[in-house]
């Protein structure tokens, strides 16, 4: 199972029958919706990610997804983005500060800054190096569809 796999409910919206709203059981910041089912999918991936990044600003830690419940769609991260926060939470865990990762890494801080931003297309073998500097290896597993 994937660690950043999100339980979602959409549900049309019931004003004029058009349209629909996305809410996340587990993240209670994360609400956007679509005119379409399909459109309201796609925004909820970006919400989910957005809202994920709200965390890390934070710094709190990352909600644990709740078990699938019937009727509910389920959303995951893109990859770069799972190891992004399995950095932020490495880092969290071992209380490791963005200047002790970019010291270890042998880059400046706004570098280092970006490997945990989720604002930034960081290249997933970067964030590969900074998850060896914490002492974690990435893996990657597929899954059936």
């Amino acid at each position: 199972m994937m660690k950043y796999l999100y339980p979602c409910d959409i549900k049309g919206t019931e004003e004029n029958g058009e349209g629909f709203v996305v809410t996340f059981p587990d993240i209670n910041e994360a609400i956007t919706g679509g005119f379409t089912f399909r459109d309201s999918l796609i925004l909820a991936e970006d919400c989910l990610v957005v809202a994920l990044e709200g965390y890390i600003v934070l710094e709190r830690e990352l909600p644990i997804p709740s078990p699938y419940q019937k009727g509910q769609e389920l959303l995951t991260v893109q990859p770069v983005i799972a190891a992004q926060l399995d950095l932020y939470t490495a880092m969290r865990e071992q209380s490791i500060t963005v200047p002790e990762l970019a010291k270890r890494l042998g880059i400046g801080e706004a570098d280092a800054a970006k490997l945990v931003s989720l604002d930034y297309c960081t290249p997933i073998g970067e964030v590969a190096k900074a998850l060896k500097a914490v002492g974690c290896d990435l893996a990657v597993a597929e899954r059936p569809a």
